[in-house]
């Protein structure tokens, strides 16, 4: 009898300590679940700081493009098409200048096969390609040039005050975008506006100021003013009011 005691006793005590073993474990796989779900959360913070480092980058996009305003130029749009098996697939081609009224200004191209798309192609293409042109008091060219693409011919000149813009077709787009108040031009051939446009900035490419060729001879900005016959006073006072 007592055996049979002792035996059922022992049995007692390990239905006992199975349950609250199996507690235990219940409470370890919380507990780990718990661990994971913090691993888990813990990653979903690090995908959230890599999403806010991406939201970053957009914001340094926008400060690259300058973080202002551009002035936006439909130059010239023309449907096209491409010969297929079985047809003709149709598009559109849109020309556009970009500039942002200070003395940049870019042009670009793009082709898609709707017209918002193409022209949206297009100014990324001019956001991309944009040219600085040093501008006389921000309002004309420091002096006259030529500029020539293909059958595109033009000669562009620095005007006085109150002169405005005497430009026709592309060439006018290029001068509102670029902030050119006061200019004369001249288109000699080809009436294409793709060869007018790069005829154009191959004209504004080459514009120096003083201020630029006195640094590269190793002048004075009223050394170079003076030699056109202006006194010396006249020659300080033109250099002075250079700002690029």
């Amino acid at each position: 009898m007592m055996a049979d005691e002792t035996n059922t006793n022992e049995a007692e005590v390990a239905v006992v300590d199975a349950p609250a073993a199996e507690g235990g474990e219940r409470e370890a796989r919380g507990r780990g679940g718990r661990g994971r779900g913090g691993n888990d959360r813990g990653g979903n913070d690090r995908n959230r700081g890599g999403r806010g480092g991406n939201d970053r980058n957009r914001g340094r996009g926008g400060d690259d493009e300058g973080g202002e305003e551009l002035i936006e130029k439909l130059v010239h749009i023309n449907r096209v098409s491409k010969t297929v098996k079985g047809g003709k697939r149709f598009g559109f081609a849109a020309l556009v200048v970009v500039g942002d009224g200070k003395g940049r200004a870019g042009f670009g191209k793009g082709k898609a096969r709707e017209v918002p798309e193409a022209i949206t192609k297009a100014t990324a293409a001019a956001k991309r390609a944009m040219v600085r042109v040093p501008l006389k008091e921000g309002r004309t060219l420091h002096h006259d040039g030529k500029g020539h693409f293909g059958a595109g011919k033009v000669n562009v000149r620095t005007a006085p005050a109150g002169t405005g813009i005497i430009a026709g077709g592309p060439m006018r787009a290029v001068f509102e975008s670029l902030g050119v108040a006061d200019v004369v031009t001249k288109s000699v051939g080809t009436s294409n506006p793709y060869n007018m446009i790069r005829a154009t900035f191959d004209a504004l490419v080459s514009q120096t100021s003083p201020k630029s060729v006195a640094q590269r001879r190793g002048k004075k900005v009223a050394d170079l003013l003076g030699r056109s016959g202006v006194s010396a006073v006249e020659a300080e006072a033109a250099a002075e009011a250079i700002t690029e």
